[in-house]
Protein backbone atom coordinates (compact mmCIF):
# COMPACT_ATOMS: atom_id res chain seq x y z
CA UNK A 1 0.00 0.00 0.00
CA UNK A 2 1.15 3.51 -0.80
CA UNK A 3 2.34 5.45 2.22
CA UNK A 4 0.01 8.37 2.95
CA UNK A 5 1.94 11.61 3.35
CA UNK A 6 1.04 15.02 4.68
CA UNK A 7 1.03 16.33 1.09
CA UNK A 8 -1.72 13.83 0.24
CA UNK A 9 -3.83 15.18 3.10
CA UNK A 10 -3.20 18.77 1.98
CA UNK A 11 -4.25 17.93 -1.60
CA UNK A 12 -7.42 16.21 -0.39
CA UNK A 13 -8.32 19.13 1.92
CA UNK A 14 -7.42 21.80 -0.62
CA UNK A 15 -4.96 23.54 1.71
CA UNK A 16 -1.19 23.85 2.03
CA UNK A 17 0.99 21.32 3.82
CA UNK A 18 1.85 24.07 6.31
CA UNK A 19 -1.84 24.42 7.19
CA UNK A 20 -2.17 20.67 7.72
CA UNK A 21 0.90 20.72 9.95
CA UNK A 22 -0.49 23.63 11.95
CA UNK A 23 -3.83 21.90 12.45
CA UNK A 24 -2.11 18.77 13.74
CA UNK A 25 0.42 20.50 16.00
CA UNK A 26 -1.39 23.69 17.09
CA UNK A 27 -5.11 23.29 16.40
CA UNK A 28 -5.97 26.28 18.56
CA UNK A 29 -4.28 28.62 16.08
CA UNK A 30 -6.48 27.78 13.08
CA UNK A 31 -10.11 28.55 12.30
CA UNK A 32 -12.66 25.92 13.25
CA UNK A 33 -13.78 25.47 9.63
CA UNK A 34 -10.21 24.84 8.45
CA UNK A 35 -9.62 22.47 11.35
CA UNK A 36 -12.70 20.42 10.49
CA UNK A 37 -11.83 20.23 6.76
CA UNK A 38 -8.28 19.05 7.46
CA UNK A 39 -9.33 16.51 10.10
CA UNK A 40 -11.92 15.08 7.71
CA UNK A 41 -9.17 14.72 5.08
CA UNK A 42 -6.98 12.97 7.67
CA UNK A 43 -9.82 10.56 8.43
CA UNK A 44 -10.61 9.82 4.78
CA UNK A 45 -7.00 9.35 3.77
CA UNK A 46 -6.05 7.21 6.74
CA UNK A 47 -3.05 9.44 7.43
CA UNK A 48 -1.29 8.72 10.75
CA UNK A 49 0.67 11.72 12.08
CA UNK A 50 4.20 11.08 13.28
CA UNK A 51 3.73 12.26 16.85
CA UNK A 52 7.35 11.65 17.75
CA UNK A 53 8.54 13.98 14.98
CA UNK A 54 6.00 16.59 16.05
CA UNK A 55 7.23 16.50 19.63
CA UNK A 56 10.86 16.85 18.54
CA UNK A 57 10.02 19.85 16.34
CA UNK A 58 7.98 21.68 18.97
CA UNK A 59 9.96 20.43 22.01
CA UNK A 60 6.66 19.61 23.62
CA UNK A 61 5.38 16.41 25.16
CA UNK A 62 1.79 17.15 24.07
CA UNK A 63 0.64 16.00 27.52
CA UNK A 64 -0.84 17.82 30.51
CA UNK A 65 -0.83 16.63 34.12
CA UNK A 66 -4.07 17.03 36.10
CA UNK A 67 -3.86 16.43 39.85
CA UNK A 68 -7.06 15.70 41.77
CA UNK A 69 -7.49 15.09 45.51
CA UNK A 70 -9.91 12.15 45.12
CA UNK A 71 -11.16 10.67 41.86
CA UNK A 72 -14.09 8.91 43.54
CA UNK A 73 -15.61 12.35 44.15
CA UNK A 74 -18.12 12.90 41.31
CA UNK A 75 -17.25 16.62 41.29
CA UNK A 76 -13.71 15.91 40.11
CA UNK A 77 -14.88 13.27 37.65
CA UNK A 78 -17.10 15.78 35.85
CA UNK A 79 -14.41 18.47 35.87
CA UNK A 80 -11.99 15.98 34.30
CA UNK A 81 -14.48 15.36 31.49
CA UNK A 82 -14.40 19.05 30.65
CA UNK A 83 -10.60 19.11 30.81
CA UNK A 84 -10.28 16.09 28.54
CA UNK A 85 -12.73 17.50 25.98
CA UNK A 86 -10.73 20.74 25.68
CA UNK A 87 -7.34 19.00 25.59
CA UNK A 88 -8.53 16.60 22.91
CA UNK A 89 -9.64 19.55 20.78
CA UNK A 90 -6.13 21.02 21.19
CA UNK A 91 -4.41 17.75 20.29
CA UNK A 92 -3.17 17.12 23.83
CA UNK A 93 -3.20 14.03 26.01
CA UNK A 94 -4.03 13.92 29.71
CA UNK A 95 -2.13 12.35 32.62
CA UNK A 96 -4.25 12.06 35.77
CA UNK A 97 -2.64 12.19 39.18
CA UNK A 98 -4.93 10.89 41.91
CA UNK A 99 -3.72 11.85 45.39
CA UNK A 100 -6.56 9.98 47.09
CA UNK A 101 -6.32 12.63 49.84
CA UNK A 102 -2.82 11.39 50.75
CA UNK A 103 -0.10 14.04 50.69
CA UNK A 104 2.67 11.43 50.48
CA UNK A 105 1.58 10.69 46.90
CA UNK A 106 2.66 14.14 45.74
CA UNK A 107 6.37 13.44 45.31
CA UNK A 108 6.17 11.38 42.12
CA UNK A 109 4.01 13.98 40.38
CA UNK A 110 6.37 16.76 41.44
CA UNK A 111 9.27 14.78 39.93
CA UNK A 112 7.25 14.27 36.74
CA UNK A 113 6.81 18.02 36.38
CA UNK A 114 10.37 18.96 37.37
CA UNK A 115 11.70 16.56 34.72
CA UNK A 116 9.39 18.36 32.23
CA UNK A 117 7.61 15.23 31.08
CA UNK A 118 4.47 17.34 30.62
CA UNK A 119 3.85 20.78 29.11
CA UNK A 120 1.65 22.16 31.88
CA UNK A 121 -0.29 21.35 35.04
CA UNK A 122 -3.90 21.71 36.17
CA UNK A 123 -4.27 21.60 39.94
CA UNK A 124 -7.61 20.72 41.56
CA UNK A 125 -5.97 20.59 44.98
CA UNK A 126 -6.08 24.19 46.20
CA UNK A 127 -2.35 24.06 46.98
CA UNK A 128 0.95 23.40 45.17
CA UNK A 129 2.23 19.83 45.61
CA UNK A 130 5.72 19.45 47.06
CA UNK A 131 8.53 16.93 47.24
CA UNK A 132 10.49 17.83 50.32
CA UNK A 133 11.78 21.36 49.79
CA UNK A 134 10.91 21.43 46.07
CA UNK A 135 7.59 22.20 44.42
CA UNK A 136 6.21 22.26 40.88
CA UNK A 137 6.81 25.96 40.31
CA UNK A 138 10.55 25.32 39.95
CA UNK A 139 9.87 23.69 36.59
CA UNK A 140 8.83 26.99 35.05
CA UNK A 141 5.89 25.23 33.37
CA UNK A 142 2.44 26.87 33.21
CA UNK A 143 0.17 25.96 36.14
CA UNK A 144 -3.55 26.69 36.42
CA UNK A 145 -5.69 26.15 39.53
CA UNK A 146 -9.18 24.81 38.85
CA UNK A 147 -12.07 24.51 41.33
CA UNK A 148 -9.91 25.50 44.33
CA UNK A 149 -7.98 28.78 44.18
CA UNK A 150 -4.24 29.09 44.86
CA UNK A 151 -2.88 32.41 46.14
CA UNK A 152 0.00 32.95 43.73
CA UNK A 153 0.12 35.81 41.24
CA UNK A 154 1.72 33.54 38.61
CA UNK A 155 -1.09 30.98 38.79
CA UNK A 156 -4.48 31.73 37.20
CA UNK A 157 -7.55 30.56 39.12
CA UNK A 158 -10.66 29.17 37.46
CA UNK A 159 -13.20 28.77 40.25
CA UNK A 160 -16.88 29.29 41.10
CA UNK A 161 -18.59 31.90 43.28
CA UNK A 162 -18.44 29.82 46.46
CA UNK A 163 -18.81 32.67 48.91
CA UNK A 164 -21.74 34.29 47.13
CA UNK A 165 -23.64 31.00 46.89
CA UNK A 166 -23.24 30.24 50.61
CA UNK A 167 -24.43 33.73 51.45
CA UNK A 168 -27.46 33.20 49.26
CA UNK A 169 -28.21 29.83 50.93
CA UNK A 170 -28.76 31.56 54.29
CA UNK A 171 -30.96 34.22 52.71
CA UNK A 172 -33.00 31.53 50.97
CA UNK A 173 -33.56 29.57 54.20
CA UNK A 174 -34.35 32.76 56.14
CA UNK A 175 -36.90 33.65 53.46
CA UNK A 176 -38.65 30.36 54.21
CA UNK A 177 -38.96 31.34 57.88
CA UNK A 178 -35.98 29.48 59.32
CA UNK A 179 -34.41 31.13 62.34
CA UNK A 180 -31.94 28.51 63.55
CA UNK A 181 -29.37 27.05 61.18
CA UNK A 182 -26.89 24.24 60.81
CA UNK A 183 -23.73 24.25 58.69
CA UNK A 184 -22.09 20.98 57.60
CA UNK A 185 -18.54 21.82 56.63
CA UNK A 186 -16.08 20.43 54.14
CA UNK A 187 -12.42 19.63 54.82
CA UNK A 188 -11.42 22.38 57.30
CA UNK A 189 -8.01 23.03 55.70
CA UNK A 190 -9.51 23.46 52.22
CA UNK A 191 -9.68 26.90 50.58
CA UNK A 192 -13.08 25.87 49.22
CA UNK A 193 -14.38 25.24 52.74
CA UNK A 194 -12.89 28.54 53.88
CA UNK A 195 -14.78 30.43 51.16
CA UNK A 196 -18.08 28.62 51.67
CA UNK A 197 -18.09 29.04 55.44
CA UNK A 198 -17.09 32.69 55.07
CA UNK A 199 -20.08 33.24 52.78
CA UNK A 200 -22.35 31.39 55.22
CA UNK A 201 -21.30 33.61 58.12
CA UNK A 202 -21.72 36.72 55.99
CA UNK A 203 -25.24 35.53 55.13
CA UNK A 204 -26.02 34.99 58.82
CA UNK A 205 -24.93 38.54 59.66
CA UNK A 206 -26.63 40.13 56.63
CA UNK A 207 -29.91 38.41 57.52
CA UNK A 208 -29.85 39.83 61.05
CA UNK A 209 -28.81 36.69 62.92
CA UNK A 210 -26.07 36.13 65.48
CA UNK A 211 -23.23 33.64 65.96
CA UNK A 212 -25.31 31.55 68.37
CA UNK A 213 -28.11 31.20 65.81
CA UNK A 214 -26.21 28.47 63.99
CA UNK A 215 -24.20 25.34 64.76
CA UNK A 216 -21.30 24.01 62.68
CA UNK A 217 -20.33 20.38 62.22
CA UNK A 218 -16.86 19.67 60.79
CA UNK A 219 -15.58 16.94 58.51
CA UNK A 220 -14.22 16.25 55.03
CA UNK A 221 -16.22 16.46 51.80
CA UNK A 222 -17.73 12.95 52.10
CA UNK A 223 -21.06 11.21 52.84
CA UNK A 224 -19.86 10.23 56.33
CA UNK A 225 -19.56 13.87 57.40
CA UNK A 226 -23.28 14.30 56.81
CA UNK A 227 -24.06 11.15 58.77
CA UNK A 228 -21.92 12.37 61.68
CA UNK A 229 -23.64 15.76 61.58
CA UNK A 230 -27.02 14.02 61.63
CA UNK A 231 -26.05 12.07 64.76
CA UNK A 232 -25.21 15.35 66.50
CA UNK A 233 -28.41 16.93 65.19
CA UNK A 234 -30.54 14.07 66.51
CA UNK A 235 -29.00 14.41 69.98
CA UNK A 236 -29.91 18.11 70.24
CA UNK A 237 -32.87 19.46 72.18
CA UNK A 238 -33.04 22.68 70.16
CA UNK A 239 -32.48 21.51 66.63
CA UNK A 240 -31.80 23.78 63.65
CA UNK A 241 -34.57 23.85 61.06
CA UNK A 242 -32.41 24.99 58.12
CA UNK A 243 -29.27 23.06 57.16
CA UNK A 244 -26.68 24.09 54.59
CA UNK A 245 -24.12 21.44 53.61
CA UNK A 246 -20.87 22.46 51.91
CA UNK A 247 -21.20 19.52 49.51
CA UNK A 248 -24.00 17.33 48.16
CA UNK A 249 -22.45 14.14 49.51
CA UNK A 250 -22.70 15.28 53.14
CA UNK A 251 -26.19 16.67 52.51
CA UNK A 252 -27.31 13.27 51.22
CA UNK A 253 -25.67 11.50 54.16
CA UNK A 254 -27.45 13.82 56.58
CA UNK A 255 -30.86 13.32 55.00
CA UNK A 256 -30.58 9.55 54.92
CA UNK A 257 -29.65 9.36 58.60
CA UNK A 258 -32.31 11.72 59.98
CA UNK A 259 -35.07 10.14 57.89
CA UNK A 260 -34.12 6.79 59.38
CA UNK A 261 -35.09 8.33 62.75
CA UNK A 262 -38.46 9.51 61.44
CA UNK A 263 -37.44 13.15 60.97
CA UNK A 264 -39.22 14.51 57.92
CA UNK A 265 -37.49 16.45 55.17
CA UNK A 266 -38.46 19.23 54.54
CA UNK A 267 -41.39 19.36 56.98
CA UNK A 268 -39.15 19.10 60.07
CA UNK A 269 -35.82 20.21 58.64
CA UNK A 270 -34.82 21.79 55.31
CA UNK A 271 -31.51 20.89 53.67
CA UNK A 272 -29.51 22.63 50.92
CA UNK A 273 -26.47 21.03 49.29
CA UNK A 274 -23.65 22.35 47.14
CA UNK A 275 -22.24 20.97 43.85
CA UNK A 276 -25.19 19.69 41.83
CA UNK A 277 -23.80 16.17 41.40
CA UNK A 278 -25.89 13.66 39.47
CA UNK A 279 -26.75 11.73 42.65
CA UNK A 280 -28.71 14.77 43.85
CA UNK A 281 -31.18 14.24 41.01
CA UNK A 282 -32.15 10.81 42.35
CA UNK A 283 -32.30 11.26 46.12
CA UNK A 284 -35.63 10.92 47.91
CA UNK A 285 -36.68 13.67 48.30
CA UNK A 286 -34.71 15.35 45.51
CA UNK A 287 -32.00 17.64 46.84
CA UNK A 288 -32.13 21.43 46.70
CA UNK A 289 -28.58 22.42 45.77
CA UNK A 290 -26.28 24.93 44.14
CA UNK A 291 -25.16 23.42 40.85
CA UNK A 292 -21.59 24.11 39.80
CA UNK A 293 -20.83 24.29 36.06
CA UNK A 294 -18.38 21.42 36.54
CA UNK A 295 -17.79 20.53 32.90
CA UNK A 296 -17.29 24.21 32.07
CA UNK A 297 -14.86 24.61 34.97
CA UNK A 298 -12.69 21.88 33.49
CA UNK A 299 -13.03 23.13 29.93
CA UNK A 300 -12.19 26.75 30.77
CA UNK A 301 -9.29 25.71 33.00
CA UNK A 302 -7.80 23.62 30.19
CA UNK A 303 -8.35 26.45 27.70
CA UNK A 304 -6.47 28.89 29.93
CA UNK A 305 -3.61 26.39 30.27
CA UNK A 306 -3.44 25.86 26.50
CA UNK A 307 -3.19 29.62 25.94
CA UNK A 308 -0.38 29.84 28.47
CA UNK A 309 1.48 26.97 26.80
CA UNK A 310 1.14 28.67 23.41
CA UNK A 311 2.27 31.99 24.86
CA UNK A 312 -1.00 33.70 23.99
CA UNK A 313 -1.55 35.25 27.41
CA UNK A 314 0.12 36.14 30.68
CA UNK A 315 -0.74 34.17 33.79
CA UNK A 316 -1.68 37.24 35.81
CA UNK A 317 -4.29 38.29 33.27
CA UNK A 318 -6.62 35.40 33.99
CA UNK A 319 -8.76 34.80 37.06
CA UNK A 320 -12.18 33.37 36.26
CA UNK A 321 -15.10 33.00 38.68
CA UNK A 322 -18.08 31.17 37.23
CA UNK A 323 -21.62 31.61 38.66
CA UNK A 324 -23.70 28.83 40.21
CA UNK A 325 -27.38 27.97 39.81
CA UNK A 326 -29.72 27.34 42.73
CA UNK A 327 -31.87 24.29 41.96
CA UNK A 328 -34.98 24.52 44.16
CA UNK A 329 -36.20 20.99 44.80
CA UNK A 330 -37.93 18.97 47.49
CA UNK A 331 -35.58 19.12 50.51
CA UNK A 332 -36.44 22.73 51.39
CA UNK A 333 -39.71 24.27 52.51
CA UNK A 334 -41.26 26.77 54.93
CA UNK A 335 -41.00 26.26 58.67
CA UNK A 336 -44.12 24.48 59.92
CA UNK A 337 -43.42 24.98 63.61
CA UNK A 338 -44.39 28.20 65.36
CA UNK A 339 -41.73 27.67 68.02
CA UNK A 340 -38.44 28.04 66.10
CA UNK A 341 -36.38 27.26 69.21
CA UNK A 342 -37.70 23.76 69.71
CA UNK A 343 -37.99 21.25 66.93
CA UNK A 344 -39.00 17.88 68.31
CA UNK A 345 -38.84 14.58 66.50
CA UNK A 346 -42.00 14.16 64.45
CA UNK A 347 -43.86 10.95 63.82
CA UNK A 348 -44.28 10.07 60.16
Amino acid sequence: MKEIRIADVARLAGVSTATVSRVLSEPGKVRQKTHDVVMEAVRRSGYIPNSTAQKLRTRRTMNVLVIAPRLTNPVFAEILRGVDDELTHSGYGIIIGNLDNRREREARYVDLVLSRQVDGVLLLTGYIPENGTRDMRESGLPIVAVCAAIEDEAIPNVVVQDREASHRAVEYLAGLGHRRFGYISGTPSSIIEHERFRGFREGIAASGFRQDDFVRWEGPFVFATGVSAAEAFLAMKDRPTGIFAACDESAIGFIKRVRAERVRVPQDVSVIGFDGIEFADYTEPTLTTFRQPLHELGRVGADVLMKLIRGEMKAGDWNVRLPLTLLERDTTGPVLHKDYKSLRRSAM
